[in-house]
C-alpha cells in the first residue's frame, strides 16, 4: 500500500448547507457539550438530594456509577445503529432519553426511580457520544485526530458553560426544578440539532501525510474483534485510561493527605484553595489536550504521538510523587498528568478508524470505547494501594503501565498495525463481507 501524500478519492463531495462537514462537526460538539451535563454536573445534585431524601451518599452515588456503565457499555450497540441508520435518528433518540432521564430525576422519590433515571440517561448520553465521535471520524478522514479531539473536548468544555447556571438554579429553585428545566432544554436543543445531522460524505480529494497509515478495508465490528491488533489497541487503551484514572480520580485525597487541599494559592492574581485551583487548571488541560494531541497525531503519526504523551504522563506522575509536597509543584505536575492523559479520547478513536475503516467507524470506535468502562473497574485498586496515605505505590504502578504503553506504541503497535494494513487485501478474502475500498476508508 502506498502512503504517499497524494490525494485520494473517497465517496462524493459534500455540498449544501447541512452537508458542510465543519458545520456537522460544530453540531456534534454542541450536542456533546449539552449531554455532558449528565456526567459533569451530577456532583452538584448529590448533596441536595441527600439533604431531602436522606438516602445516604453511597446509595445516591450508585446512580452515577450505573449511568457511567450504561453510557459506556452500550456505545457499541448505538454505534452499530449509527452505521446502519445514520446519525439523525440515533441522536434524536438520545435527545429524548437524555431529557426524560433528567425529568425522571426531578420526580425521583425512591432509589428505584433514581436508578431507572440513571439507565435512561446513560442510554441517551451513549447515543449522542457514540454518534458524534463516529461522525467526526467519518467526515474527516484527513483530520481524524483533530476532529475526534474537538468532539471529545466538547464533552467536557461545553459542560463548563452550564455548570454555574445549574448551580445557581439549584440554590434558588431547588434541585428538582433544575433537573426538570435543564433536562427539557437540553433534550429539545439536541433533538433540534439532530434534524440537521446527515450521513457523512467524506471529501472527494484530500492529502494525508506519509506517516499516517490507513486501511484499504472496511472491517465490521465482528471482523475487527478477530484481529490481534485490535486487542493490542484495546489493552493499551485500558492501561493508559486506568493509569490516568488511578491518579486523576484521587487528586482530592492526595492533596488532603499532603496537607495542601485548603492552602490558599494565587495564580494570575486569582487566589483560591489549592485543590480548587488545581481542579480548575486540570479540567482546562484535560479539554485542551484532546484537539491539540489529535492535531499533532494527524501530522506526526498516531504511534509517535502515543509514545511521547504516554511516557510524558508517566514522568508527570513520578514528578507528582517526588515533588508534589510543594504546592506549586503539585499544581504543575497534576496539570501535566491531565494534559498527557486526556488525549486518549481523540488518538484511540482516530487510530481505530485508520486501522479498520470508515464505513463501520461508529460501531468500531464504540466497541473500543468500552475500554474506558473496563479501566474504571481497576480504579478501586488505587484505594487498596494507598492505605495509610502511601500514594507512592499508586504513582509507581500508574506511571509504570503508562510508560510501558508508550513504549509498546512504537515497539509493538506500529509494526503490527502496518502489517495488518498492508495485508488488508488478503484480509478481504479471509473475512466474509469485508470489501476493499479506495486507498483510505
Amino acid at each position: 500500500m502506498s502512503n504517499s501524500n497524494e490525494a485520494r478519492a473517497v465517496g462524493a463531495p459534500y455540498t449544501g448547507f447541512t452537508q458542510n462537514r465543519w458545520l456537522q462537526l460544530v453540531f456534534g460538539i454542541i450536542c456533546m457539550g449539552l449531554v455532558a451535563n449528565l456526567q459533569y454536573a451530577w456532583t452538584l445534585f448529590v448533596s441536595p438530594i441527600d439533604a431531602k431524601t436522606h438516602w445516604g451518599l453511597p446509595a445516591i452515588q450508585l446512580s452515577f456509577s450505573i449511568f457511567v456503565l450504561v453510557e459506556t457499555w452500550l456505545v457499541p450497540v448505538e454505534g452499530w445503529l449509527v452505521d446502519k441508520l445514520g446519525p439523525r435518528p440515533v441522536i434524536a433518540i438520545g435527545a429524548i432519553f437524555a431529557g426524560v432521564g433528567w425529568v425522571l430525576n426531578s420526580y425521583a422519590d425512591t432509589l428505584a426511580l433514581l436508578y431507572t433515571a440513571a439507565v435512561v440517561s446513560g442510554i441517551g448520553a451513549g447515543c449522542v457520544y457514540g454518534t458524534c465521535v463516529g461522525n467526526a471520524l467519518k467526515w474527516f478522514p484527513d483530520r481524524r485526530g483533530l476532529a475526534a479531539g474537538l468532539t471529545a473536548a466538547g464533552f467536557g468544555a461545553g459542560a463548563a458553560l452550564t455548570v454555574i447556571p445549574i448551580a445557581n438554579m439549584i440554590q434558588s429553585s431547588g434541585y428538582e426544578h433544575a433537573f426538570l428545566f435543564f433536562g427539557i432544554i437540553q433534550g429539545v436543543v439536541i433533538f433540534m440539532l439532530a434534524l440537521f445531522m446527515v450521513r457523512p460524505q467524506p471529501p472527494k480529494n484530500f492529502t494525508l501525510r506519509s506517516n499516517i497509515v490507513v486501511t484499504k478495508v472496511d472491517y465490521t465490528t465482528v471482523q475487527m474483534l478477530k484481529t490481534p491488533v485490535f486487542w493490542l489497541i484495546y489493552l493499551m487503551f485500558v492501561a493508559v485510561a486506568a493509569g490516568g484514572l488511578m491518579a486523576t480520580a484521587q487528586i482530592g485525597p492526595i492533596a488532603k493527605d499532603y496537607g495542601l487541599a485548603k492552602l490558599p494559592v494565587s495564580v494570575l492574581g486569582i487566589t483560591l484553595p489549592l485543590l480548587t485551583m488545581t481542579l480548575s487548571i486540570d479540567n482546562l488541560c484535560n479539554g485542551f489536550t484532546r484537539p491539540l494531541c489529535g492535531f499533532i497525531s494527524d501530522r506526526f503519526g498516531r504511534e509517535n504521538t502515543m509514545c511521547f504523551v504516554f511516557i510524558g504522563e508517566g514522568l508527570a506522575m513520578l514528578g507528582l510523587m517526588n515533588f508534589g509536597h510543594n504546592p506549586y509543584a503539585f499544581m504543575t505536575f497534576a496539570a501535566l498528568v491531565f494534559l498527557f492523559w486526556g488525549e486518549i479520547f481523540s488518538i484511540f478513536p482516530a487510530t481505530c478508524a485508520d486501522t479498520f475503516g470508515t464505513k463501520y467507524a461508529a460501531g468500531n470506535a464504540g466497541t473500543l470505547y468500552t475500554a474506558k468502562g473496563t479501566a474504571s473497574l481497576l480504579v478501586p485498586l488505587a484505594s487498596v494501594l494507598s492505605v495509610g496515605g502511601n500514594w507512592d505505590r499508586v504513582f509507581l504502578l500508574a506511571a509504570s503501565i503508562t510508560i510501558a504503553a508508550g513504549i509498546a506504541a512504537k515497539v509493538l503497535l506500529a509494526p503490527m498495525r502496518r502489517r495488518t494494513i498492508e495485508g488488508s487485501a488478503k484480509a478481504a478474502t479471509q473475512f466474509k463481507g469485508a470489501k476493499p475500498v479506495d486507498d483510505i476508508s
